[in-house]
């Protein structure tokens, strides 16, 4: 079974990196390079999994998750970020109204990206 993965980022080098570090697996990854083509993809695709910037020119990953949300309250969310202190408060008040996502601070190896996705996507719901 292949797993499909969308990771949203403004970084170039961190699309890259996810895409390296899932090649030759049964994970097909999906990269946008701002919160608005994420949000196309997302609608246009079936996800298994999304990684999401936080720090992005124009739409933010704030607001990004908020509207994945609104449509996509299933599929799990990553965020992934260097500046989980500049947005702790924003984060707070949006788990606060019930939007559900994990946070991977940066930077973050390929190994551990790969247990991170194998442990969200092969281990038995409630385990």
């Amino acid at each position: 079974m292949s797993y499909r993965i969308l990771v949203i980022d403004d970084e170039e080098a961190v699309r890259k990196a996810f895409i390296l570090a899932f090649e030759d697996t049964e994970y097909i990854i999906d990269t946008a390079d701002s919160g608005e083509e994420g949000i196309v993809l997302n609608n246009k695709h079936k996800y298994d999994l999304i990684f999401l910037d936080l720090k992005m020119p124009g739409m933010g990953g704030i607001e990004t998750l908020s509207i994945i949300r609104k449509t996509d309250t299933k599929t799990p969310i990553y965020i992934i970020t260097a500046f989980y202190q500049e947005y702790a408060e924003q984060l707070k008040m949006v788990e606060k109204r019930g939007v559900d996502f994990e946070v991977v601070r940066k930077p973050i190896d390929s190994e551990n990206l790969r247990l991170i996705v194998s442990g969200i996507l092969k281990t038995p719901a409630g385990y």
